[in-house]
């Protein structure tokens, strides 16, 4: 049996999570999250409590029942504290501002590259160097995060370039005489 399929999800106090026949939506303190849930996995709420059950022990029904865990959890997760993640540039006249809501970036090429904010992400720059991503959709701040970073990806001789926070680049010796 699935280990994380098996976990039951804590429900904090103020989110309420309504469960429909192929969809669960979950209502918090930051917002709203809906997500299509495949008919044959079961979601029940007992309390404050949800568990997942699958039908049987095939190979998509097991698959299924984690990802469906993994992916409510995550939607608790979301409403109640949100999610974040932190870029940092790095290079000689590489920097990031705010435009209106929007992400200005400043890469060594000969435009500055712009960034829409989409529905439910924030952008926040508190350095120029420093761009945080924040938003309750674990996998809609993730890919934004990686669409920032995909811009100016770090390179392996000087390290400059956009990179995760703590994300390590592995450096290679340039060519010698």
């Amino acid at each position: 049996m699935s280990r994380i399929g098996r976990k039951p999800i804590p429900v904090p106090a103020g989110v309420t999570v309504s469960i429909e026949p192929e969809s669960v939506r979950v209502n918090g303190p930051k917002g709203e999250l809906v997500e299509r849930i495949h008919r044959d996995i079961t979601v029940q709420q007992d309390g404050d409590t949800l568990t997942v059950s699958r039908p049987t022990d095939r190979g998509e029904h097991r698959a299924l029942h984690g990802l469906s865990r993994s992916l409510i959890a995550n939607m608790v997760v979301g409403v109640t504290d949100g999610y974040v993640k932190t870029l940092e540039i790095q290079g000689v006249g590489y920097r990031a501002a705010l435009k209106g809501k929007d992400l200005e970036l400043a890469l060594g090429y000969s435009h500055p590259v712009s960034i829409k904010a989409p529905d439910g992400i924030e952008f926040e720059v508190p350095q120029p160097t420093r761009v945080i991503v924040k938003g309750i959709n674990k996998q809609l701040v993730g890919e934004i995060a990686a669409n920032i970073r995909k811009q100016r990806p770090p390179e392996p001789y000087k390290g400059k370039g956009i990179r995760y926070e703590g994300e390590y680049v592995a450096r290679k010796v340039g060519k010698r005489a």
